[in-house]
């Protein structure tokens, strides 16, 4: 099944798409407690409600955490540069930044513009903790395409990379989609296209760390809870490292893909045309 949020009442909901309809699944909150019995309930209940009647939101609990993973393909530490790490390299963000499919985000003023980055995102959908990877792959609940935009003059301030990870709609997500739904990961390619021209291409396979060990490795220190999100990581391609630097600017679209999961495409506010 493929999984979003809407807007209702001032609080995000959860629901399943089910062509042009949605099956509603319950407040963010109370979907997260168990999001297999509340898909199975909403199933059920076979309540529907037309997708053009809502307006979306990331179908995620204010108190997820964002865990992010750097340097997780060779190539991409190599064009930093940057030595390949010997353990995932763990970066985290706020539940702010996180934005729906065509949601424009705007380049912060100090920036002469903003870096994409393509990557898988992984929904946990049980609590983990000190998990064998074995155990942590049956943890997964769904997957979703996920561009980690990024300021880079923000990141690059100190050894810290929170405050350019966290821009203002800088973190687009597509649908989530179940696991049962996606079967093996496998070999799933990851695109970044910038006003329709490919930036980058890889697949997960090429990943150092794959899902199950980034999931064990951070369950051994607290406990992962349903709801919580990992990306995991972006391969080469990233704009900063290109010769000359390609950084996304007012009018331009960016779109990330990850085959047979999803795509979310996010246009780069122009202030003259909207007037903010």
């Amino acid at each position: 099944m493929r999984i979003i949020g809407y807007e209702r009442a001032g609080a995000v909901h959860v629901a399943a798409r089910d062509g042009e309809a949605l099956i509603p699944l319950g407040p963010v909150a109370d979907f997260w407690q168990d999001p297999d019995a509340a898909l199975e309930a909403g199933l059920r209940a076979g309540t529907r409600i037309p997708g053009s009647s809502v307006r979306l939101a990331p179908p995620v609990k204010p108190s997820a955490r964002i865990l992010c993973v750097g340097l997780n393909y060779r190539e991409h530490a190599a064009e930093g540069p940057f030595e390949v790490p010997e353990h995932p390299t763990i970066f985290g963000r706020w539940t702010p930044s996180l934005a729906v499919g065509d949601t424009p985000v705007r380049v912060p003023v100090d920036e002469e513009g903003l870096d994409w980055e393509a990557e898988l995102l992984v929904a946990v959908g049980r609590p983990l903790s000190c998990a064998e990877p074995h155990e942590a792959a049956t943890a997964v609940f769904g997957y979703a395409a996920f561009n980690d935009i990024t300021a880079r003059r923000a990141q690059k301030l100190t050894t810290q990379w929170t405050l350019g990870k966290n821009a203002d709609r800088s973190g687009p997500m597509s649908e989530l989609v179940t696991r049962d739904e996606v079967g093996e990961l496998g070999r799933r390619k990851v695109i970044s296209r910038v006003n329709g021209q490919v930036m980058q291409e890889s697949t997960t396979d090429q990943m150092i760390f794959g899902v199950p060990d980034v999931l064990a490795f951070i369950s051994r220190t607290f406990t992962l809870t349903p709801g919580d999100l990992i990306a995991t990581g972006t391969p080469a391609g990233v704009g900063y490292a290109r010769n000359p630097p390609r950084l996304l600017q007012p009018g331009d679209v960016v779109e990330v893909e990850v085959e047979g999961i999803g795509a979310v495409s996010t246009p780069v506010e122009d202030p003259t045309i909207t007037g903010t």
